[in-house]
C-alpha cells in the first residue's frame, strides 16, 4: 500500500506534503522518476506555498499524469475523468481541495499533515483502483 511506505520520506526525509506524495508514488507505482525530478514537487507543498490546491492533492495528479498520459494530456481520454475521480474523492472527504480548509481539518503541529498524506494515499490508491477497474471492464 501506498500508505506503507509516505512515512520514510515525510517522517524520515522531512519532505513536505506534495514530495512526500510524489516520492512514495514514485516507488509504489515505479513511475520512473529521477531524485531531480521530483524536486520539481517541492513548491506545490502548502498549497504552493499560498495556502491554495493541497500540494498532496497536485502530487496525486501528477502520479495520475505519469500512469495515465502517454505524451500529451489532450491526446489522453483517461486523464479528465481520473483526475476528476481524485478531486471528488478530496471534496468527498474534506470539503474542498485547498490547503487552507483542508489544513484546519488534519494538521497538528506533532505530526504535522500527516493525516492529510495518509488521507491522499487512500485516495490515490482507491481512485486508480476504480479508474483501472472500469478500463479492464471496457
Amino acid at each position: 500500500m501506498l500508505k506503507d511506505i509516505y512515512d520514510k520520506y515525510y517522517f524520515e526525509g522531512n519532505y513536505n506534503c506534495a514530495e512526500t506524495i510524489i516520492r512514495a508514488g514514485n516507488e509504489y507505482y515505479d513511475l520512473g522518476l529521477h531524485d531531480r525530478d521530483m524536486i520539481a514537487f517541492g513548491g506545490f507543498g502548502a498549497g504552493m506555498q499560498t495556502g491554495n490546491t493541497c500540494g498532496a492533492v497536485l502530487a496525486g495528479i501528477s502520479i495520475l499524469s505519469m500512469r495515465y498520459i502517454e505524451k500529451k494530456a489532450h491526446e489522453s481520454t483517461d486523464i479528465k475523468p481520473v483526475t476528476s475521480m481524485l478531486m471528488r474523492e478530496f471534496r468527498n472527504r474534506y470539503g474542498s481541495v485547498l490547503c487552507k480548509d483542508i489544513k484546519p481539518q488534519s494538521f497538528s503541529p506533532e505530526v504535522r499533515c500527516k493525516n492529510t498524506i495518509e488521507a491522499a494515499c487512500d485516495i490515490i490508491e482507491k481512485v486508480i483502483e476504480e479508474y483501472d477497474r472500469k478500463l479492464s471492464e471496457k
